[in-house]
């Protein structure tokens, strides 16, 4: 019998896709701010931060290689973070990881901007959009992408063929309304930094933190029901044969 501790919210869909799309607002919101307060830069596209990396490779502009290239391997390292974080934190692992997010959204405003190569200003938040794409994963154990729409799109178009020509795979239906979620964030975040300026991180950063006081009670509330113990898991994208490695900290010892 798998290890009650490892249960973790959200466990089903009913509670799962809410947080998604959720989530899915606050990265492209969190995104669209970065993107206009660090002179294009993007905070979760890596694929158009790599692009760039090309470029300025290609360019011989050694500050801009090494603005995206730390921004890459920064976002990259988020998701490590995030994972490891998860397995400690067990069935508190998504509350534990959205006040953590929260905090990196906000501590940005106080961090020094840095210079063009080393935009240190930028680095919580890429940081928190990093270990965002560790929060959340699907009944197979895969990660959620929910900063980044690439694949949510290719997935969308793949089933929309598939739905012609048999039947689409579950999470297709989940695509449309991602990609939906992530552009009305970045909207929202548009507006949210012509009005505020860099303090419109205050406003994902809040998000995040009401996101992290719900998951708590719910997880709390829902501990004994299928919304909440659901079947233990490994870490996202982890081998199919790994064994879940997620404690909760209440149950050790």
């Amino acid at each position: 019998m798998a290890d009650e501790s490892n249960k973790a919210f959200p466990a089903s869909a009913a509670t799962r896709v809410p947080f998604a799309l959720m989530l899915a607002g606050t990265a492209g919101a969190a995104d669209s701010i970065g993107f206009l307060e660090f002179s294009q830069l993007f905070m979760s596209f890596m694929s158009g931060n790599t692009t760039r990396f090309g470029v300025a490779v290609a360019g011989f502009d050694w500050d801009g290689t090494t603005r995206f290239a730390s921004v890459i391997a920064l976002f990259c390292f988020g998701a490590f973070l995030g994972t490891l974080i998860a397995a400690w934190a067990g069935r508190f692992r998504l509350s534990v990881l959205l006040i953590i997010q929260a905090i990196l959204f906000a501590i940005g405003l106080l961090v020094p901007f840095g210079t063009t190569a080393f935009p240190l200003h930028a680095y919580p938040i890429v940081l928190a959009l990093g270990i965002q794409n560790a929060t959340l994963q699907d009944e197979a154990g895969r990660s959620l992408a929910i900063t980044y729409v690439t694949g949510t799109v290719v997935r969308f178009g793949a089933g929309v063929a598939n739905l012609i020509l048999h039947k689409p795979a579950p999470s297709f239906w989940l695509q449309a309304p991602l990609w939906g979620a992530l552009s009305t964030g970045a909207v929202v975040g548009g507006f949210l930094h012509g009005w505020f300026g860099e303090r419109a991180f205050l406003f994902p950063a809040g998000f995040a933190a009401l996101l992290a006081v719900v998951a708590l009670v719910l997880t709390i509330w829902l501990k004994d029901t299928p919304y909440v113990s659901g079947v233990a898991a490994p870490q996202p994208d982890a081998h199919p044969e790994a064994k879940p490695t997620a404690t909760a900290p209440a149950a050790a010892g």
